[in-house]
């Protein structure tokens, strides 16, 4: 791939450590004069007469000057990351002695390198194909186990392996197609359509597999947004604070106290949940401030993956229940927000989790928050068990809260907590497992995917109408084309500059 491309003949040098002060930091150089570079500044032993793979203390000195003490660590072409001759010096994590030490390199004729310009070479070397590449920015930008895992999975060429079958598969059927047209004039069919079908057909549901996992990877990559929304006071921020187990937000009994969005991150399960505190809703306010901070809001539930919604268990039911649900789908106008009006537009695309909070307040005014019941009606027991959906079917509990995916919580006392965090999980993953093997995050990759699979059914539907070999071939040209494009087969250097652009520097 690399003699495709021109300008990778040189050696590049850069900091390979996160920038700022620490304990160590390392410079990275790759190219055909890392070694003779690294050498030329190294002055304890001869840097060229080492073998790959060993590391070496000593001074590096830029002429007279002393820069620091350091460990040259060899790895000679082309057993290295980059396929190509690389040094890495292990220095004292200052700025100013990377600086100076990067300096002296570039000084004894190595560049700076470009953003994922190390990882480029690898690729261009055969080091990894194009998949594993962006595996490799996926993991060093992972903040979660499943992340981890995921990019891991293909960065070690999971992925890769799963696209090399089908590959393979439609390029033998392929060549018999090829070869059949070179005998056109002979009538001979050498490709069996019955068996190429059923490849067909198990490659179908590959394909789907692939496409299916990315509404998953998707999460693990970018993280699920969570809106948590409720009228003013409903312990919206106190929940926060629950699930987060520390006081992130300002919690105070005074209604409008949350004017702008907190936003935390949480991990639960391996996904990545970025929670959104919001302003409380109301119909009416005169505070612009807090209006400004209700638009907000509404901003947030349209962009939020799931939307919690936070009822108050200490008002009454018939006001409560139906606070803040959608607009009724059927569009027949009628207002269930019961809310003076104060509703929020769902856009149609987010899971809705609702929330009943306050829940410990139950035991101490059952009377007066129900006074619609009978006294006493409401049991201590069943006051115990209202947090297990199952067992409060079977109580009095549901004829006041009928709706069997409402949760019951204490954010006060972190009481049902642990429900919402399965419900929140439950929500992302949608009854499947998570997904063994590869799991489809990078939207380049989505798209190609599905360029294949229309180029499948094509191919499918040929088979099915006897369509001649000339013409299926040209079907499974686009399949492999599209696949070639994922792996890195089919490029160019244009799209590789954008890829790799993506990286950090020394990389």
């Amino acid at each position: 791939m690399i003699g495709k491309l021109t300008g990778w003949d040189d050696t590049i040098v850069a900091l390979a450590t996160a920038p700022g002060i620490g304990a160590l930091g390392v410079i990275r150089l790759s190219g055909p004069a890392a070694i003779e570079i690294a050498n030329s500044l190294f002055h304890s032993k001869d840097l060229s007469a080492q073998p790959s793979h060993t590391l070496h203390v000593g001074l590096l000195k830029n002429g007279d000057e002393i820069l620091d003490e350091v460990v040259v660590s060899i790895y000679r072409a082309p057993k290295s990351y980059t396929g190509e001759d690389v040094v890495e010096i292990s220095c004292h994590g200052s700025t100013h002695i990377e600086e100076k030490i990067i300096s002296a390199c570039t000084q004894h004729g190595a560049r700076l390198a470009r953003a994922g310009e190390f990882t480029q070479r690898a690729f261009l070397k055969g080091k990894m194909d194009l998949a594993q590449a962006e595996a490799v920015a996926d993991l060093i930008a992972s903040h979660s186990e499943a992340a981890r895992l995921s990019a891991l999975h293909t960065m070690r060429g999971g992925f890769s392996q799963d696209l090399k079958i089908l590959r393979d598969q439609l390029l033998g059927f392929s060549a018999l197609i090829e070869l059949e047209l070179d005998f056109s004039q002979e009538d001979v069919e050498f490709a069996d359509r019955k068996k190429f079908l059923e490849l067909i057909e198990e490659a179908q549901r590959t394909v789907a597999e692939l496409i299916e996992s990315f509404k998953y990877g998707n999460v693990i990559r970018n993280g699920v947004q969570v809106a948590i929304v409720g009228k003013p006071n409903a312990g919206k921020s106190t929940l926060l604070n629950s699930l987060l187990n520390e006081q992130r937000a300002i919690v105070s009994e005074i209604a409008g106290t949350t004017r702008d969005t907190i936003e935390e991150v949480l991990i639960i399960e391996g996904i990545e949940f970025r929670l959104i505190d919001t302003a409380g809703i109301r119909a009416h306010t005169a505070d612009r401030i807090e209006q400004l901070g209700i638009d907000r809001t509404h901003e947030k539930i349209e962009q939020a993956d799931i939307v919690l919604e936070i009822l108050d268990a200490t008002e009454p039911v018939d006001e409560n229940i139906n606070r803040f649900r959608p607009n009724d789908p059927s569009g027949n106008g009628n207002d269930h927000s019961g809310n003076g009006g104060a509703q929020i537009k769902k856009p149609g695309n987010q899971n809705w989790i609702r929330v009943l909070n306050k829940t410990d307040l139950f035991s101490e005014r059952v009377t007066h928050l129900h006074a619609s019941m009978e006294e006493g009606s409401l049991r201590n027991t069943e006051i115990e068990f209202m947090y297990d959906a199952s067992r409060r079917r079977e109580s009095s509990l549901h004829a006041l809260f009928p709706d069997p995916d409402l949760i019951f919580i204490s954010a006060k006392t972190s009481k049902g907590i642990d429900k919402l965090r399965s419900a929140l999980v439950n929500s992302v993953l949608q009854g499947k497992t998570i997904r063994e093997g590869t799991v489809v995050t990078n939207a380049r990759h989505h798209d190609a995917l599905k360029q294949v699979a229309a180029a499948l059914d094509e191919i499918r539907a040929g088979l099915n109408n006897a369509l001649p070999g000339d013409l299926l071939s040209l079907d499974i040209r686009r399949a492999l084309h599209y696949l070639g494009e994922i792996t890195g087969e089919i490029t160019n250097e244009e799209q590789l500059s954008w890829i790799f652009g993506k990286f950090c520097i020394g990389k």
